[in-house]
């Protein structure tokens, strides 16, 4: 496979100069956006909104500059993500836009729609074949994502405490999954139901199709059939009371492929484009409802029409980049009993890993790990 193009320019700017969402603008028309038949087509530019108390996520001025670039084109572009699977402000859509709009995602200040991917609760998903999957063999996708003609990913490159970073594969696999394809990713268990919060509604039998809940009329509480589980997570998006939960105990190995094959689901067999900035670089996933100082500079945007040569040089200029003082990967190196890993990521997270991911994609196809970096000034 020949080298992926990957593209790159600085967050520097000149005084009464084009701000940063032009450069963007410039940046990603210069990759080739322009080169996907846009007119008419609905265009899904997946995102993350960041979780409530979080002001690390990618402001929404870099979404509106993608926006209108499809609109340029002719595209009928929204923003999109998908449900959480654990509890907090994004495990619903009703919650989940309520969160995007206190955090300034807004028709106004996007220019486009807003849609959850999966629905209201997190249950609208299709099944999506993965084209030499070893893990999965259909991908759980929200639906709406699917629906899109065009695909393009707007990620914030950060560090993560799992998987080593967040690039453009984590914020495609495992951001447009289901509630259930979440689960999937995350989860080797079964679902377990905590009786505390469980208000015996049974809205989660209606939604188990292998008998694994049942109804204890003596307590009025759902109960989970461990033998029957499949570990599938549709109970997971019908309850409205987070009295069913998962344990996030996959493998990090395990949920790297996962993630990588999911990637694939999603972007088999239509136009795709990927946008990646290296910025607010915190220690840990947006996810999170705080953020802590970044352990790395700003270092630039970068755009590829490959998500794996992309994620491949944004670790590069990771790696390249001198670590900021004052930052938890500035206090571990700082340790008595601190062990040089060579890597900033992990010596950010110890426990975490990224290599699989890349490795894996790979192996399915879903891109090169060889790439040319062109800068645009």
């Amino acid at each position: 496979m020949e080298k992926a193009k990957v593209y790159f320019t600085d967050f520097r700017t000149k005084a009464f100069g084009d701000g940063l969402p032009t450069k963007l603008k410039k940046m990603i028309k210069k990759a080739g956006i322009g080169d996907i038949e846009m007119e008419g087509r609905f265009a899904a530019i997946k995102l993350h909104f960041g979780e409530l108390g979080n002001i690390s996520y990618l402001r929404p001025n870099y979404a509106r500059a993608v926006a209108d670039v499809v609109k340029e084109l002719g595209g009928r572009p929204f923003l999109t993500d998908c449900n959480t699977m654990y509890p907090g402000k994004r495990k619903n859509a009703l919650e989940h836009l309520e969160c995007a709009w206190e955090n300034g995602f807004t028709p106004l200040t996007v220019g486009c729609p807003i849609l959850i991917g999966d629905g209201l609760k997190g249950t609208d998903d299709i099944a999506v074949p993965v084209e030499g999957g070893e893990y999965v063999k259909e991908a759980k996708i929200g639906r709406a994502v699917m629906d899109a003609d065009v695909f393009i990913s707007l990620t914030h490159f950060k560090g993560h405490e799992v998987t080593g970073f967040g690039g453009a594969i984590k914020n495609i696999g495992m951001g447009c999954g289901s509630r259930a394809g979440k689960t999937e990713q995350h989860s080797d268990s079964k679902a377990s139901v905590d009786e505390e919060l469980c208000k015996g509604c049974r809205t989660c039998l209606k939604e188990c199709a292998n008998n694994a809940l049942e109804f204890n009329s003596e307590i009025k509480k759902a109960h989970v059939i461990q033998e029957n589980c499949v570990g599938c997570g549709r109970c997971l998006g019908a309850c409205n009371f987070d009295a069913i939960s998962f344990g996030f105990n996959a493998a990090v190995a395990s949920l790297n492929c996962r993630m990588a094959e999911y990637t694939k689901a999603v972007v088999d067999g239509r136009p795709h484009f990927h946008i990646s900035l290296i910025v607010d670089v915190s220690p840990n996933c947006d996810c999170h409802g705080e953020n802590d100082v970044p352990i790395l500079p700003n270092i630039g945007m970068y755009a590829s029409f490959d998500p794996l040569a992309l994620d491949q040089a944004c670790v590069d200029a990771c790696m390249a980049a001198t670590p900021l003082p004052g930052s938890q990967l500035a206090d571990n190196m700082a340790k008595s009993d601190f062990v040089d890993h060579h890597d900033h990521f992990t010596n950010t997270r110890p426990e975490s890993e990224w290599k699989t991911c890349l490795e894996h994609a790979e192996k399915i196809g879903l891109g090169t790990r060889e790439y040319e970096l062109i800068v645009v000034k």
